[in-house]
């Protein structure tokens, strides 16, 4: 599908999403390692949030283009009627 002049394609986007959940979960990690999150969390709390944090993070990487072998190539699609 080809995108209008000006527009970022859908993968881009999905990209940018990715990076994002991933610097999240960068975050969270080092808040847990450092021992800030004492000051923020209770234990309990923080484990929830994170199996939050790492689900996102791995669903925006499967909705990344890394994932383009599932995809139909060019070759692939056939003409319209």
């Amino acid at each position: 599908m080809p995108t209008a002049t000006g527009r970022p394609s859908l993968d881009a986007i999905a990209r940018k999403w990715s990076d994002l959940a991933q610097r999240r979960l960068d975050y969270y990690v080092e808040l847990y390692r450092s021992g800030r999150w004492r000051h923020y969390y209770t234990e309990e709390t923080l484990a929830l949030r994170m199996l939050d944090v790492i689900k996102a993070a791995r669903a925006w990487a499967e909705l990344g283009p890394a994932r383009q072998d599932a995809r139909p190539g060019k070759d692939d699609l056939r003409p319209a009627a």
